[in-house]
């Protein structure tokens, strides 16, 4: 069973989304919070796995809670909820440990498609909209030159693969291209993860963007 948190400011939002995704097999919403504010409180009360944030919201906004959750121990994964052609936080919630981001507009089928992908350790990752959201932040020389400082770090093989996650690849994808099988990259992506301590591929996919390779 995948357990939700739903965390919006708009009533009508949360019931929404809660009779939407208690109807599928295999997902349960076992609490909700109108704030960003009251998000430590439900986790503490309730096993995650799968945040859905609202990134606006009057007291805490879903930046500053996404970051408080990836920093608990074994933290839940974060999906960001947006109406994106007016949010431009949305980048920001991605590097602060969210594992990708919805349309409030999304179909049903979308919304149960990411929180199980994302519950299994895959981020929603849409090369098309990502990438528009990348584009929509300058990197700074100052950005660019720490991104390639860090990157450094990394063997010759991490680094392709690093630049393959940033570039939207799947797993299978990723092998494909470097002819090594799904569960060597899975262990390339999770030493990469630890060398340059990041929380999810979604930072490793910007940290690649920051320096230049996608």
């Amino acid at each position: 069973m995948i357990r939700v948190l739903i965390v919006d400011d708009d009533a009508v939002v949360r019931t929404g989304l809660t009779m939407m995704l208690d109807g599928f097999e295999g997902i349960s919403v076992v609490a909700e919070a109108a704030d960003g504010v009251d998000v430590p409180r439900a986790l503490d009360a309730h096993p995650v796995d799968v945040v859905l944030m609202d990134i606006r919201m009057p007291k805490v906004n879903g930046i500053v809670a996404t970051h408080h959750v990836r920093a608990r121990p074994n933290p839940p994964e974060v999906i960001v909820l947006t109406t994106f052609d007016t949010d431009d936080n949305v980048l920001r919630a991605l590097r602060a440990g969210a594992s990708g981001f919805l349309l409030k507009d999304a179909l049903p089928s979308a919304i149960v498609n990411a929180v199980v992908r994302v519950a299994a350790g895959e981020p929603i990752l849409s090369p098309h909209i990502t990438r528009r959201l990348m584009d929509r932040a300058a990197t700074s020389a100052e950005t660019y030159t720490k991104a390639r400082t860090t990157l450094a770090n990394l063997s010759p093989r991490e680094h392709e693969v690093a630049v393959a996650v940033g570039q939207g690849k799947t797993n299978a994808e990723i092998g494909a291209e470097l002819n090594v099988s799904i569960p060597t990259v899975k262990a390339h992506v999770t030493r990469i993860l630890t060398k340059l301590d990041l929380g999810n591929r979604t930072q490793i996919a910007l940290l690649a963007h920051d320096a230049g390779l996608c």
